[in-house]
């Protein structure tokens, strides 16, 4: 199956309300041709709300959106149907009394070569065999792989993907994931998904933008976002974080494990932020185990240091119990902190 050109996605101070309830504030996202980028963020902070607006099935209070360098929303309008874009919802509505087939026919045009085209949408998604098959006698994976199928099958030049694995269990999740990072790459398409995993966000995503409160906070690569986060709140949100209280002067903190090197310009009172994997243990020291949760590819152990409660990531043959006294040690070269305010 060939793939139109990729497009891309620029938005600029993007706002749009709900009965005058604000949901996206002055929001900007600049999406590049055949980027995949993720929308990260909790519940209720304006993620689905602004893959509507670009998909074109609302239009934005105040702002911009323009596909592929044209102004399709604010002080101009191009209906959905014109926007050349596809869309994956998450519950995938797929229309049940047709079958695989004439659902991934559903956007194409009528054509002597429609029926090619599905057919290569189909194999594409490995649904070959299931053309004339109703959904409802499809599992989940075979479900989501056709409305898949029937987005990609117009050859969108942006794809939008809501929550595309949430209704599928964690094991299904983890292999259907892996076949659309594998899809993207290989077609070089635009997509722009959302989803409230980080391990989803890092994974399928180019980047990844996070959300809160109708904004955008940070949009950086996955390796960049977990190890310069911009505040307290990204840090943990996209990863698991132990926080210490220290105080900054000249490049170093002062705090629980002593001495630690952050960025030159923090002043005062600050919280220190670490990464399980920054950390290690040694027997006898001043801290305590208090929990170890066995993985099997690594294993996570709660320590106490005095008030102050760490996560350190050890390998999976850690010989530590509950009871041990450890000493905790900071292996990284630079620490996360972050002014108190």
């Amino acid at each position: 199956m060939t793939t139109a050109a990729a497009r891309g996605v620029t938005i600029d101070d993007l706002e749009h309300s709900y009965d005058q309830e604000p949901v996206l504030h002055g929001l900007c996202l600049n999406v590049e041709p055949g980027e995949s980028v993720a929308l990260l963020g909790p519940s209720g902070c304006g993620k689905t709300t602004l893959l509507r607006l670009i998909a074109g099935l609302e239009k934005p209070t105040v702002g911009s959106i323009h596909i592929g360098g044209e102004l399709v929303a604010g002080g101009a309008w191009v209906p959905p149907d014109r926007r050349r874009v596809g869309m994956v919802f998450q519950d995938w509505a797929l229309f049940p009394h047709l079958s695989v087939a004439n659902n991934v026919a559903y956007g194409i045009t009528k054509s002597a070569t429609r029926d090619i085209e599905v057919t290569a949408a189909l194999e594409m998604m490995n649904l070959a065999d299931l053309g004339d098959r109703m959904p409802a006698t499809l599992s989940g994976g075979q479900q989501q792989r056709v409305a898949l199928a029937r987005a990609l099958a117009p050859r969108p030049g942006v794809l939008l993907l809501d929550e595309p694995f949430s209704n599928l269990d964690t094991s299904l999740r983890t292999e259907v994931r892996t076949e659309v990072h594998r899809l993207f790459a290989d077609l070089g398409i635009t997509s722009i998904f959302v989803t409230h995993d980080q391990d989803e966000a890092f994974i399928v995503g180019d980047r990844v933008a996070v959300m809160r409160d109708g904004q955008i906070v940070q949009t950086d690569s996955p390796q960049a976002l977990y190890h310069h986060p911009v505040d307290r709140w990204t840090a943990e949100f996209v990863g698991t974080i132990s926080v210490l209280a220290g105080d900054a002067h000249s490049g170093t903190a002062q705090c629980s494990l002593g001495s630690l090197a952050v960025e030159p310009q923090l002043r005062g009172p600050v919280e220190v932020v670490l990464r399980p994997e920054q950390l290690s243990l040694e027997p006898q020291g001043a801290a305590t185990v208090q929990l170890v949760e066995y993985y099997g590819h690594d294993t996570m152990i709660f320590v106490s240091l005095g008030d102050e409660q760490l996560r350190v990531r050890c390998g999976p043959t850690a010989p530590y119990v509950r009871g041990d006294r450890v000493r905790v040690t900071f292996t990284g070269d630079i620490a996360s902190a972050f002014e108190l305010t």
